[in-house]
């Protein structure tokens, strides 16, 4: 017995998702990509920001303590978003800039502090993949957990 092969279906085009929208005229894109880099920083320009001696914002680490001591950005200091009060805030200088962060895209520990933040009146971004994102572009770490690969060149005041 014999079995014929069935022909191919035909290949349908349809319009790629890409272009399911037209883009935005030119006043509504600017208006959005500035207002999303007025609330987001990445990586390497945090990094080039604490290169600078002077970066003018303070990086806030936004995990539990035990995280930030298995690794945390160099000149990070630890504030977990569940205790961001006016009390422990009360030393912050309120002009300066501060930059959130926490594990990466799977965690909402930075977006939590920055909204606490920006509550009690601070101008505030978030780093964007948190410590993930960080380590993905090879950027030094500080704690227990990081490699020598990655650790702080030089002693950075962790």
């Amino acid at each position: 017995m014999t079995t014929a092969l069935a022909e191919p279906a035909p290949v349908t085009r349809t319009r790629p998702n890409v272009l399911a929208q037209p883009p935005a005229d030119r006043e509504a894109a600017l208006a959005h990509l500035r207002r999303k880099l007025s609330l987001e920083t990445d990586p390497a320009d945090v990094w080039a920001g604490l290169q600078s001696g002077e970066p003018g914002f303070i990086l806030l680490d936004a995990r539990a303590p035990e995280l930030y001591a298995q690794a945390h950005v160099p000149g990070a200091f630890n504030l977990p978003h569940r205790r961001i009060n006016g009390e422990t805030t009360a030393g912050f200088p309120r002009d300066m800039l501060i930059v959130t962060y926490c594990d990466g895209a799977g965690c909402n520990a930075s977006t939590r502090a920055a909204l606490r933040l920006v509550e009690l009146g601070f101008p505030v971004k978030e780093m964007i993949g948190g410590l993930d994102w960080w380590r993905r572009d090879r950027l030094p770490v500080h704690g227990t957990n990081a490699s020598p690969e990655e650790s702080c060149p030089v002693f950075c005041g962790c």
